[in-house]
């Protein structure tokens, strides 16, 4: 089987796309990340849904998960108007990782080593320098599994 067979429909965001309105996508449809793309539709990188939460989860709290049972509830009730007036170029790393993109005849194992290697729950399917969908590791994982 390969990457093009494999491949689902997926969301894509711009590096300018509002983030309010991106992590509501992530949220209301459970995704694992969405597939950022470039202003001629090139893929940039993939915005995990890990990557919001650390976004959105002050770095004292990080560095100290005690302090989080201290937090008042209202102050963690409005961790979500961190995400007012900016992009979702701001909810990722300042420094890129290597590109989870695989081309559209990978196999899977080959998709499977790409998720591996670089720790990220999808892949863009690239096919003629086009996004064609993505593979997400539960998709990945329900195709090799036995019925």
């Amino acid at each position: 089987m390969h990457a093009d067979q494999m491949a689902e429909d997926f969301p894509v965001v711009t590096l300018d796309s509002d983030a309010r309105d991106a992590v509501k996508l992530l949220a209301e449809r459970r995704l694992p990340g969405l597939i950022v793309v470039d202003a001629k539709g090139q893929p940039t990188s993939v915005l995990g849904a890990s990557q919001v939460v650390r976004f959105l989860v002050p770095s004292y709290v990080q560095d100290d998960p005690s302090l989080a049972r201290v937090v008042d509830e209202t102050l963690a009730d409005r961790v979500a108007d961190k995400l007012g007036n900016l992009t979702v170029r701001k909810l990722l790393p300042s420094d890129p990782a290597e590109l989870p993109v695989v081309n559209h005849d990978d196999t899977v194992l080959e998709v499977a080593a790409i998720m591996a290697r670089l720790r990220c729950p999808l892949v863009a399917v690239m096919k003629d320098k086009e996004v064609v969908g993505a593979i997400t590791a539960s998709r990945l994982l329900e195709l090799v599994m036995p019925h």
